[in-house]
């Protein structure tokens, strides 16, 4: 768990830079400065979750298992806290909805995807 807690830093800020070029690019009608909020915001909520509650909780299961729960967990609470901050808020059609959280999924997939490259390789 020490070792969790030492990589949490690191990996937070891998994710913010790795996750935050796909909501500058791919969430509609928000100025630089929200998506730019947005992009460090959404991983703070989840990161430590991923990282050290989750491990936490599932010390006995596989890796697969553990991937599987965290990587559904942080997209689908990220949309929902997006959602829970702009609604009211903003004037999103259903479209904008949509593309906004199929944004948020993509961000994370490229995330997961470059943290398993390095992971595989050794890099962390």
């Amino acid at each position: 768990m020490t070792d969790l807690w030492w990589f949490l830093p690191f990996g937070f800020i891998l994710t913010v830079l790795i996750e935050s070029p796909v909501l500058w690019i791919g969430l509609p009608k928000l100025p630089f400065h929200r998506k730019l909020w947005f992009g460090f915001w959404l991983t703070a909520c989840t990161y430590p979750v991923v990282v050290l509650v989750l491990p936490a909780l599932m010390g006995g299961c596989s890796r697969g298992m553990y991937l599987l729960i965290a990587e559904t967990f942080a997209p689908i609470a990220e949309c929902w806290i997006f959602w829970i901050a702009l609604r009211g808020k903003m004037d999103f059609a259903r479209r904008d909805w949509i593309v906004s959280f199929a944004t948020i999924v993509v961000a994370n997939l490229a995330s997961f995807i470059i943290g398993e490259v390095l992971w595989i390789n050794g890099f962390i």
